[in-house]
C-alpha cells in the first residue's frame, strides 16, 4: 500500500495570511497540491495535514477523497505535521509526501516517484525527486524509515533521516516548477 501526505499546517509567517488560502489560477494554493495528489491512483489513502487556520482551510479547499487531520502540535514545525499525517496514514509500504505550497507540482512527478518506489529494491529507503540536482519533493518514505520519523523535532522534514538512508534519486526538473511559495513575491512569481 502507497499513501500520501500533504503538508499545510504552517502559519505563512513569511506570507503575511494564510497562504493555502491565497488564490492561484482561480483556485486556493492548497488546492492544486490536494489535486495532484489525488490525481495518481496509487496513492491510497490520502491524508492532507493542516494546523494554522485550519477550518478556514478545510472551508475553502475540496479534500475530494483525500482526508483532512489537524495537527494540533502545528506551531512546532514540520516535523509535527509529518508526524501527524504519518500516523494518520497507517500502515503503509510507502508514503508519498508532498508539500501543500508546491502548486506546481505535478500529478506526473508524484505518479513517478510511486513508480521508482515500487520497483525499487529492498535495500532502497526513500525516494527522493531532484531538480537540476538538487533534492526536492516529493518524497517517498518505505515503512523502514518510519520510526525514524517519530525522533524529528523542529522545523525539519524527514531531511535528517535522509542523510543516512539509501535513497533513489530521479531528475523530474524537465516534469514541473518545484518553487515553494513562502512570499507574496513568490505567488506573484508564478502567476507571469
Amino acid at each position: 500500500m502507497i499513501a500520501g501526505v500533504v503538508l499545510a499546517a504552517g502559519g505563512a509567517s513569511r506570507f503575511g495570511s494564510p497562504k493555502q488560502l491565497a488564490q492561484l489560477d482561480g483556485r486556493p494554493l492548497l488546492q492544486h497540491a490536494v489535486d495532484a495528489i489525488l490525481a495518481v491512483p496509487a496513492i491510497e489513502p490520502v491524508v492532507v495535514v493542516l494546523g494554522a487556520e485550519a477550518e478556514r482551510v478545510r472551508e475553502a479547499v475540496s479534500m475530494g477523497g483525500a482526508r483532512a487531520v489537524v495537527c494540533a502540535d502545528w506551531a512546532q514545525g514540520m516535523a509535527a505535521s509529518l508526524r501527524c499525517g504519518i500516523e494518520a496514514v497507517g500502515d503503509a509500504d510507502w508514503i508519498v509526501v508532498t508539500l501543500g505550497d508546491q502548486p506546481r507540482v505535478t500529478s506526473q512527478v508524484i505518479a513517478a516517484v510511486v513508480d521508482v518506489a515500487d520497483s525499487a529494491p529492498a535495500s532502497v529507503t526513500a525516494v527522493r525527486a531532484t531538480y537540476d540536482g538538487v533534492p526536492g519533493h516529493p518524497v517517498a518514505l518505505s515503512r523502514a524509515m518510519l520510526s525514524g520519523v517519530a525522533k524529528l523535532r523542529g522545523d525539519v522534514g524527514a531531511r535528517e533521516l535522509l542523510g543516512g538512508a539509501s535513497v533513489r534519486t530521479f531528475e523530474a526538473g524537465r516534469l514541473c516548477d518545484p518553487v515553494d511559495v513562502d512570499t507574496p513575491e513568490e505567488l506573484e512569481g508564478l502567476r507571469t
